[in-house]
Protein backbone atom coordinates (compact mmCIF):
# COMPACT_ATOMS: atom_id res chain seq x y z
CA UNK A 1 0.00 0.00 0.00
CA UNK A 2 1.30 3.38 -1.15
CA UNK A 3 1.84 6.46 1.01
CA UNK A 4 -1.22 7.67 -0.57
CA UNK A 5 -3.43 5.16 0.21
CA UNK A 6 -1.94 4.93 3.88
CA UNK A 7 -3.27 8.40 4.40
CA UNK A 8 -6.64 8.68 2.33
CA UNK A 9 -7.20 5.40 5.16
CA UNK A 10 -5.84 6.97 8.18
CA UNK A 11 -7.84 10.52 6.80
CA UNK A 12 -11.28 9.15 5.97
CA UNK A 13 -11.31 5.88 8.12
CA UNK A 14 -9.11 5.11 10.76
CA UNK A 15 -9.72 8.73 12.52
CA UNK A 16 -13.43 9.04 12.26
CA UNK A 17 -13.55 6.01 13.81
CA UNK A 18 -11.54 6.85 16.46
CA UNK A 19 -13.56 10.28 16.72
CA UNK A 20 -17.07 8.43 16.75
CA UNK A 21 -15.72 5.82 19.49
CA UNK A 22 -14.60 8.24 21.83
CA UNK A 23 -17.47 10.22 21.03
CA UNK A 24 -19.40 7.09 22.02
CA UNK A 25 -17.69 6.16 25.14
CA UNK A 26 -18.27 9.56 26.71
CA UNK A 27 -21.93 9.99 25.85
CA UNK A 28 -22.03 6.81 27.37
CA UNK A 29 -19.82 7.88 30.70
CA UNK A 30 -22.26 11.04 31.05
CA UNK A 31 -25.60 8.52 30.37
CA UNK A 32 -23.92 6.34 33.50
CA UNK A 33 -23.63 10.30 35.52
CA UNK A 34 -27.36 10.51 35.18
CA UNK A 35 -28.50 7.09 36.74
CA UNK A 36 -31.53 7.46 38.41
CA UNK A 37 -31.88 4.94 41.13
CA UNK A 38 -35.64 5.34 41.70
CA UNK A 39 -36.36 4.69 38.11
CA UNK A 40 -34.23 2.24 37.36
CA UNK A 41 -32.55 4.08 34.01
CA UNK A 42 -30.66 7.40 33.13
CA UNK A 43 -32.06 10.72 32.81
CA UNK A 44 -29.61 11.08 29.57
CA UNK A 45 -30.54 7.68 27.20
CA UNK A 46 -27.26 5.90 27.08
CA UNK A 47 -26.36 4.75 22.94
CA UNK A 48 -28.17 1.25 23.60
CA UNK A 49 -31.35 2.78 25.09
CA UNK A 50 -31.20 5.62 22.00
CA UNK A 51 -31.01 2.40 19.26
CA UNK A 52 -33.66 0.43 21.49
CA UNK A 53 -36.12 3.11 21.98
CA UNK A 54 -35.73 4.39 18.39
CA UNK A 55 -35.59 1.03 16.44
CA UNK A 56 -39.30 1.01 15.81
CA UNK A 57 -39.09 4.10 14.18
CA UNK A 58 -36.33 3.57 11.89
CA UNK A 59 -36.41 0.02 10.96
CA UNK A 60 -39.58 0.85 8.73
CA UNK A 61 -38.48 4.60 8.02
CA UNK A 62 -40.46 4.96 5.09
CA UNK A 63 -43.95 3.51 5.89
CA UNK A 64 -46.55 4.58 8.81
CA UNK A 65 -47.58 1.95 11.35
CA UNK A 66 -51.43 1.96 11.68
CA UNK A 67 -51.34 -0.28 14.54
CA UNK A 68 -49.75 2.25 16.67
CA UNK A 69 -50.60 5.09 14.35
CA UNK A 70 -47.01 6.91 14.14
CA UNK A 71 -44.89 7.35 10.88
CA UNK A 72 -41.38 6.01 10.21
CA UNK A 73 -38.32 9.00 10.89
CA UNK A 74 -37.88 8.58 6.79
CA UNK A 75 -41.46 10.07 6.51
CA UNK A 76 -41.21 12.32 9.19
CA UNK A 77 -37.77 13.45 7.82
CA UNK A 78 -39.00 13.74 4.03
CA UNK A 79 -41.64 16.21 5.54
CA UNK A 80 -39.52 18.33 7.54
CA UNK A 81 -37.34 18.63 4.13
CA UNK A 82 -40.44 19.68 1.57
CA UNK A 83 -41.46 22.79 3.99
CA UNK A 84 -37.20 23.52 4.18
CA UNK A 85 -36.94 23.63 0.17
CA UNK A 86 -40.06 25.43 0.10
CA UNK A 87 -38.48 28.67 2.69
CA UNK A 88 -35.12 27.70 1.35
CA UNK A 89 -36.40 28.56 -2.12
CA UNK A 90 -38.39 31.63 -1.06
CA UNK A 91 -35.02 32.94 0.90
CA UNK A 92 -33.29 32.73 -2.20
CA UNK A 93 -35.42 34.54 -4.59
CA UNK A 94 -35.32 37.57 -1.71
CA UNK A 95 -31.79 37.29 -0.80
CA UNK A 96 -30.11 37.33 -4.34
CA UNK A 97 -31.57 40.38 -5.73
CA UNK A 98 -31.04 42.22 -2.46
CA UNK A 99 -27.71 40.49 -2.30
CA UNK A 100 -26.64 42.18 -5.75
CA UNK A 101 -28.40 45.37 -5.02
CA UNK A 102 -25.89 45.60 -1.81
CA UNK A 103 -22.63 44.85 -3.07
CA UNK A 104 -23.60 46.88 -6.52
CA UNK A 105 -25.24 50.00 -4.96
CA UNK A 106 -23.22 51.81 -2.53
CA UNK A 107 -26.23 54.62 -2.21
CA UNK A 108 -28.47 51.01 -1.02
CA UNK A 109 -25.90 50.10 1.26
CA UNK A 110 -25.77 52.58 3.12
CA UNK A 111 -29.31 53.12 3.36
CA UNK A 112 -30.40 49.97 4.39
CA UNK A 113 -27.54 48.46 5.65
CA UNK A 114 -28.54 49.50 9.56
CA UNK A 115 -31.92 48.12 8.80
CA UNK A 116 -30.46 44.70 7.81
CA UNK A 117 -28.06 44.50 10.84
CA UNK A 118 -30.61 44.64 13.41
CA UNK A 119 -33.12 42.27 11.23
CA UNK A 120 -30.54 39.18 11.22
CA UNK A 121 -30.07 38.58 14.95
CA UNK A 122 -33.65 38.10 15.24
CA UNK A 123 -34.36 34.48 16.54
CA UNK A 124 -36.70 32.46 14.95
CA UNK A 125 -38.97 32.22 17.49
CA UNK A 126 -39.72 35.94 17.32
CA UNK A 127 -40.03 35.71 13.20
CA UNK A 128 -42.83 33.15 13.46
CA UNK A 129 -45.42 34.95 15.38
CA UNK A 130 -45.03 37.81 12.72
CA UNK A 131 -45.32 35.30 9.74
CA UNK A 132 -48.30 34.60 11.06
CA UNK A 133 -49.54 38.01 11.16
CA UNK A 134 -48.68 37.93 6.99
CA UNK A 135 -49.87 34.90 6.39
CA UNK A 136 -53.85 36.59 8.42
CA UNK A 137 -53.64 39.11 5.98
CA UNK A 138 -52.99 36.97 2.37
CA UNK A 139 -55.94 34.63 3.58
CA UNK A 140 -57.98 37.72 3.94
CA UNK A 141 -56.48 39.30 0.70
CA UNK A 142 -57.01 36.27 -1.34
CA UNK A 143 -59.85 34.52 0.05
CA UNK A 144 -59.94 32.08 -2.95
CA UNK A 145 -56.68 30.53 -2.73
CA UNK A 146 -56.40 27.84 -0.95
CA UNK A 147 -53.43 28.86 1.57
CA UNK A 148 -52.80 26.05 4.51
CA UNK A 149 -51.86 28.99 7.03
CA UNK A 150 -49.52 26.70 9.46
CA UNK A 151 -47.19 26.03 6.08
CA UNK A 152 -47.16 28.84 4.95
CA UNK A 153 -46.47 30.69 8.51
CA UNK A 154 -43.44 27.83 8.59
CA UNK A 155 -42.20 28.95 4.85
CA UNK A 156 -42.16 32.49 5.51
CA UNK A 157 -40.04 32.30 9.15
CA UNK A 158 -37.90 29.81 7.20
CA UNK A 159 -37.49 32.49 4.79
CA UNK A 160 -36.84 35.54 6.96
CA UNK A 161 -34.16 33.51 8.91
CA UNK A 162 -32.19 31.81 6.34
CA UNK A 163 -32.02 34.79 3.67
CA UNK A 164 -29.17 36.73 5.29
CA UNK A 165 -26.35 34.59 5.15
CA UNK A 166 -27.05 34.26 1.41
CA UNK A 167 -27.41 38.03 0.52
CA UNK A 168 -24.55 38.86 2.52
CA UNK A 169 -22.23 36.27 1.12
CA UNK A 170 -23.78 37.58 -2.51
CA UNK A 171 -22.98 41.45 -1.49
CA UNK A 172 -19.44 40.92 -0.86
CA UNK A 173 -18.77 38.52 -3.98
CA UNK A 174 -20.15 41.60 -6.16
CA UNK A 175 -17.62 44.00 -4.13
CA UNK A 176 -15.02 41.70 -4.67
CA UNK A 177 -15.40 41.88 -8.60
CA UNK A 178 -12.33 43.63 -9.82
CA UNK A 179 -12.73 47.30 -11.43
CA UNK A 180 -10.79 45.99 -14.68
CA UNK A 181 -13.56 43.55 -15.47
CA UNK A 182 -16.66 45.88 -15.29
CA UNK A 183 -13.93 48.24 -17.50
CA UNK A 184 -13.44 45.78 -20.47
CA UNK A 185 -17.36 45.17 -20.43
CA UNK A 186 -18.21 49.04 -20.65
CA UNK A 187 -15.57 48.57 -23.57
CA UNK A 188 -17.07 45.95 -25.20
CA UNK A 189 -20.79 47.84 -24.63
CA UNK A 190 -22.55 44.87 -23.16
CA UNK A 191 -25.34 45.36 -22.40
CA UNK A 192 -26.59 45.35 -18.56
CA UNK A 193 -27.93 41.66 -18.90
CA UNK A 194 -24.37 40.83 -20.67
CA UNK A 195 -22.73 42.27 -17.95
CA UNK A 196 -24.80 40.52 -15.23
CA UNK A 197 -24.71 37.30 -16.52
CA UNK A 198 -20.77 37.33 -18.42
CA UNK A 199 -19.85 39.23 -15.48
CA UNK A 200 -21.24 40.09 -11.91
CA UNK A 201 -22.66 36.45 -11.69
CA UNK A 202 -19.42 34.31 -12.73
CA UNK A 203 -17.13 36.25 -10.83
CA UNK A 204 -19.51 36.03 -7.25
CA UNK A 205 -20.77 33.08 -7.75
CA UNK A 206 -18.41 31.45 -5.06
CA UNK A 207 -19.52 33.70 -2.62
CA UNK A 208 -22.57 32.69 -3.65
CA UNK A 209 -22.66 29.14 -3.22
CA UNK A 210 -20.74 29.78 0.85
CA UNK A 211 -23.88 31.58 1.24
CA UNK A 212 -26.60 29.30 -0.10
CA UNK A 213 -24.89 26.31 1.89
CA UNK A 214 -24.88 28.48 5.23
CA UNK A 215 -28.46 29.12 4.44
CA UNK A 216 -29.53 25.66 3.70
CA UNK A 217 -28.14 25.32 7.11
CA UNK A 218 -30.25 27.65 8.97
CA UNK A 219 -33.07 26.54 7.56
CA UNK A 220 -32.61 23.02 8.58
CA UNK A 221 -31.91 24.38 12.32
CA UNK A 222 -35.35 26.79 12.02
CA UNK A 223 -37.24 23.59 10.77
CA UNK A 224 -37.05 22.64 14.76
CA UNK A 225 -38.62 25.54 16.26
CA UNK A 226 -40.97 25.92 13.54
CA UNK A 227 -42.51 22.80 13.79
CA UNK A 228 -42.19 22.75 17.72
CA UNK A 229 -44.51 26.21 17.61
CA UNK A 230 -46.66 25.05 14.88
CA UNK A 231 -47.31 21.78 16.02
CA UNK A 232 -47.15 20.46 12.23
CA UNK A 233 -45.56 16.67 11.52
CA UNK A 234 -41.96 16.46 11.09
CA UNK A 235 -38.84 15.57 12.58
CA UNK A 236 -38.67 18.54 14.72
CA UNK A 237 -42.40 18.32 15.91
CA UNK A 238 -41.50 14.70 17.02
CA UNK A 239 -38.19 15.71 19.55
CA UNK A 240 -41.07 17.78 21.30
CA UNK A 241 -43.59 14.72 21.02
CA UNK A 242 -41.15 12.04 22.54
CA UNK A 243 -40.15 14.82 25.27
CA UNK A 244 -43.30 15.57 26.47
CA UNK A 245 -44.40 11.54 26.54
CA UNK A 246 -40.80 11.00 28.49
CA UNK A 247 -39.92 9.13 25.18
CA UNK A 248 -35.98 9.57 25.59
CA UNK A 249 -34.47 7.17 23.21
CA UNK A 250 -36.31 7.94 20.65
CA UNK A 251 -36.01 11.79 21.20
CA UNK A 252 -32.38 10.96 21.02
CA UNK A 253 -32.51 9.04 17.76
CA UNK A 254 -34.56 11.97 16.44
CA UNK A 255 -31.88 14.20 17.45
CA UNK A 256 -28.89 12.32 15.67
CA UNK A 257 -31.07 11.87 12.87
CA UNK A 258 -31.51 15.49 12.20
CA UNK A 259 -27.36 15.49 12.41
CA UNK A 260 -26.90 13.12 10.08
CA UNK A 261 -29.76 14.95 7.39
CA UNK A 262 -28.08 18.41 8.26
CA UNK A 263 -24.70 16.73 7.42
CA UNK A 264 -25.66 14.93 4.55
CA UNK A 265 -27.13 18.38 3.31
CA UNK A 266 -23.82 20.05 4.01
CA UNK A 267 -22.16 17.82 1.69
CA UNK A 268 -24.39 17.71 -0.81
CA UNK A 269 -24.08 21.23 -1.60
CA UNK A 270 -20.40 21.00 -1.25
CA UNK A 271 -20.29 18.43 -3.85
CA UNK A 272 -22.34 20.75 -5.91
CA UNK A 273 -19.96 23.77 -5.06
CA UNK A 274 -17.09 22.21 -6.91
CA UNK A 275 -18.46 20.65 -9.86
CA UNK A 276 -20.25 24.61 -10.57
CA UNK A 277 -18.46 24.92 -13.38
CA UNK A 278 -19.28 21.48 -15.00
CA UNK A 279 -22.77 21.96 -14.19
CA UNK A 280 -23.39 25.48 -15.61
CA UNK A 281 -21.33 23.91 -18.69
CA UNK A 282 -23.40 20.81 -19.32
CA UNK A 283 -25.92 22.47 -21.73
CA UNK A 284 -22.92 23.82 -23.90
CA UNK A 285 -21.70 20.01 -23.40
CA UNK A 286 -25.24 18.87 -24.36
CA UNK A 287 -25.77 21.18 -27.15
CA UNK A 288 -22.11 20.44 -28.85
CA UNK A 289 -22.57 17.15 -29.06
CA UNK A 290 -25.81 17.52 -30.55
CA UNK A 291 -23.90 19.33 -33.42
CA UNK A 292 -21.42 16.65 -33.30
CA UNK A 293 -23.95 13.75 -34.00
CA UNK A 294 -26.28 15.90 -36.33
CA UNK A 295 -24.14 15.61 -39.54
CA UNK A 296 -23.36 12.16 -39.14
CA UNK A 297 -26.89 11.29 -38.46
CA UNK A 298 -27.97 13.83 -41.61
CA UNK A 299 -25.08 11.68 -44.43
CA UNK A 300 -25.55 8.18 -43.18
CA UNK A 301 -29.14 7.82 -44.52
CA UNK A 302 -30.19 4.11 -45.71
CA UNK A 303 -28.97 1.68 -47.72
CA UNK A 304 -30.87 0.71 -51.21
CA UNK A 305 -32.13 -2.44 -50.94
CA UNK A 306 -30.83 -4.67 -54.07
CA UNK A 307 -32.81 -7.13 -55.32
Amino acid sequence: MNAKAKKYLTDWLLLPLIGLTLFTAIWWGISALTWDAEQKRSDLPSPYETVEGGWKYIKAPFSRNEEEAFDGLGLLTAESLSLVAKGYFLSLLIAIPLGFTLGASKTFTKAFDPIFQILRPVSPLAWFPLAGLLVVSLRRNFPDADLDATTWQGIITIGLCSLWPTAVNTAVGVRSIPQDYLNVARVLKLSRFKTFTKVLLPAALPFMFTGFRLSLGVAWLVIVAVEMLSGKSGIGFFVNDTYSNQQYGSMMMSILVIGVVGFALDRLMSLVEKNINVILNLPAYIRSAIDYLRPNVGTRGFEPVKG
